[in-house]
């Protein structure tokens, strides 16, 4: 059987049965088990399937990449109770890094006329950073259109030169197990290169990111410090045994 037929079949098992294995996909095709691996790395590298244990299932459509105005659209209310608790935790004369996102740019009008200093690779951060009176430096990199992220060698490379007294990065999925993630290598590079340039590093989330899982892991859950909206009781508990947590007051 050649690859794309192959790849049909695989195809047409998801959509029917949204799950299958790979065991089953042997026998359908009378294929190689490292075949048949090939063919769902490569059909998740096209984000056609997910990969699970044993198999394979479709895609969490959560965890696809948004635009910025997509993503700013949900969760809003959410997003700001946790920039400001994130916004509360920046001293007089902090140095800090805020990531590309929409979460850390909703903490932007909380840190207003404060004497601190930001340095971000987000490009839809500068405008408003300048408008809140807040000195400012943009990293170089190449912009990433879907998040207006700046990232790539030229990125790492500028990140490398600054220390800062915090860091602020978002995630797509936050996991006791797996950790924090995000769809995007080159993102998932930068928010580390921070988290390694940063005294201390804070996860601003919303829950809705909770119990999910990204393409590729940037942080430990030990490396950084929680800030979430809301969280069940037996979550909270599983992280705070990893790492601190700080949920949104009521």
């Amino acid at each position: 059987m050649l690859t794309n037929e192959r790849f049909e079949l695989i195809l047409n098992k998801l959509a029917t049965h949204k799950t299958v294995k790979i065991t089953e996909l042997i026998e359908a095709t009378d294929a190689s088990e490292s075949t048949i691996r090939r063919d769902l790395t490569e059909l998740e590298t096209l984000n056609k399937l997910q990969r699970i244990h044993g198999g394979a299932t479709l895609p969490d459509r959560d965890m696809q990449e948004l635009s910025i105005s997509a993503k700013s659209e949900k969760h809003f209310s959410e997003k700001v109770k946790v920039a400001s608790l994130a916004a509360s935790i920046v001293k007089e004369g902090d140095f800090i890094y805020l990531d590309a996102g929409t979460t850390t740019f909703q903490m932007i009008p909380f840190l207003k006329d404060r004497n601190i200093t930001v340095v971000t690779n987000g490009l839809t951060h500068v405008e408003s950073l300048t408008e809140q009176g807040i000195s400012s430096y943009l990293i170089g990199g190449y912009v990433k259109a879907t998040t207006g992220a700046l990232v790539g060698q030229q990125a790492r490379n500028s990140l490398k030169q600054y220390h800062f007294n915090k860091c602020f990065l978002g995630t797509n999925g936050v996991d006791p197990v797996h950790g924090y993630t995000t769809p995007d290598p080159d993102e998932a590079t930068v928010k580390s290169l921070a988290a390694e340039q940063s005294r201390t590093t804070y996860i601003v989330a919303d829950h809705s990111k909770v119990k999910k899982s990204s393409f590729i892991k940037f942080l430990s859950i030990e490396e950084a410090v929680l800030l979430i909206d809301e969280l069940p009781d037996d979550i909270l508990y599983e992280l705070e045994e990893k790492t601190l947590v700080k949920v949104v007051q009521k």
